[in-house]
C-alpha cells in the first residue's frame, strides 16, 4: 500500500490576491501552504472575484497543490465563544463568510482559534458556545472542515488542553466536518513537554486517547520563545527556542502525520526553505 507523503510548507503571503499564495509556496519548495483569504485584522473584506477564484484554482492545479495540502486561516478578530450576544453574532457571521470563501476556492479546511470567555462566563459555557458556532457554520456551508487550533492558554483563550478540544468536538453535530490543528509552540507553552522522543510519544499517546488522531487535520510546526507551561504565544525558528529539534524529527518520522498540511509559522521567513528541507531530511533518515 502506498503511503501518503508528508505535506510540508509555510504560511505564505496572499498579497495582491489569493492566487499568489501557491506561487509563493512553490518558491519555497513547499508541497503545502497556509494563507489568509482576506485581511486577518479586519472584519469586512471585499468578495473574492471570479478572476481571483479562477486564477487560484489554476495556479494550484498547475503547481500540484490539492485542497488536502492547503490550510486557510480565519481572521484573528473572530471569537466563537464570545460571552456577549452582539459580538458573538458578529463573529459567527464573519466565520461563515470565511467558510464560504473556502467553498468558493475549492478548499476543504478552515483553521481557526476556538475562542475566549473573557472571564465573563464559565469555561464549560464558552466551550458550548464555540461548538454551537461551529454547528451553525457547518449548517450554512458544505464541504469545508472546521479545524480547531490548540492555543497556548494565554489570557482567557480556551482550547489549550486536549480535554477542551475534545469537549468542543463532542458537541459538534457533524463529526466528519470538525478537526484539530496542533501548534507545537502552543502545545509546549500550554504545558505539554515535547522536548524528547520519549516525551513526544507520551504526549501524542494522550492526544490519541483524549481527542483521537482521526481528528488531526493539520499542524503548525513552530519552536517556542517561552518556556514549558509559560502560556506565551511566541513562535521561534526550528531549534532556536525552548523546544529544540526532537519533536520535529518525531513528527517527520511518524506515519500518523502524513497526508496533512504541516505548516511553518516560524519567525524568520528568509529561512523557511531551509527549514522545509530540514524537515524533509528528518523523514529521509528512516526512508
Amino acid at each position: 500500500m502506498s503511503q501518503l507523503p508528508y505535506y510540508v510548507g509555510a504560511h505564505v503571503s496572499a498579497a495582491g490576491g489569493v492566487e499568489n499564495a501557491p506561487l509563493n509556496a512553490k518558491r519555497l519548495g513547499a508541497n503545502a501552504f497556509a494563507l489568509f483569504t482576506k485581511n486577518q485584522r479586519r472584519w469586512e473584506a471585499k468578495p473574492l472575484t471570479s478572476r481571483n477564484i479562477k486564477a487560484f484554482k489554476e495556479n494550484c492545479a498547475r503547481l500540484g497543490f490539492e485542497s488536502a495540502q492547503i490550510l486557510p486561516h480565519d481572521s484573528y478578530l473572530i471569537n466563537l465563544g464570545h460571552p456577549e450576544a452582539e459580538p458573538l453574532e458578529k463573529s459567527r457571521h464573519a466565520f461563515i463568510d470565511e467558510m464560504q470563501r473556502c467553498e468558493q476556492l475549492g478548499l476543504s479546511l478552515l483553521n481557526f482559534h476556538p475562542g475566549s470567555h473573557l472571564r465573563k462566563i464559565p469555561e464549560a459555557e464558552c466551550l458550548a458556545k464555540i461548538a454551537e458556532s461551529i454547528n451553525l457554520a457547518l449548517a450554512a456551508t458544505s464541504g469545508v472542515c472546521a479545524v480547531i487550533e490548540n492555543t497556548a492558554g494565554q489570557g482567557s483563550n480556551l482550547g489549550f488542553s486536549f480535554e477542551q478540544l475534545a469537549a468542543i468536538i463532542d458537541q459538534v453535530n457533524d463529526k466528519s466536518r470538525v478537526g484539530v490543528c496542533i501548534d507545537t509552540c502552543h502545545m509546549f507553552a500550554a504545558g505539554y513537554d515535547i522536548r524528547t522522543q520519549e516525551s513526544c510519544r507520551e504526549v501524542f499517546a494522550q492526544f490519541e486517547q483524549i481527542v483521537g488522531f482521526q481528528y488531526l487535520r493539520a499542524m503548525h510546526l513552530n519552536d517556542s520563545k517561552g518556556g514549558l507551561g509559560s502560556k506565551l504565544d511566541r513562535h521561534h525558528s526550528l531549534g532556536e527556542g525552548e523546544i529544540g529539534y526532537e519533536v520535529f524529527r518525531f513528527i517527520m518520522q511518524d506515519d500518523r502525520f502524513r497526508g496533512i498540511p504541516l505548516v511553518l509559522e516560524t519567525i524568520d521567513e528568509s529561512i523557511w526553505a531551509d527549514e522545509i528541507q530540514l524537515l524533509r531530511a528528518y523523514s529521509a533518515e528512516v526512508a
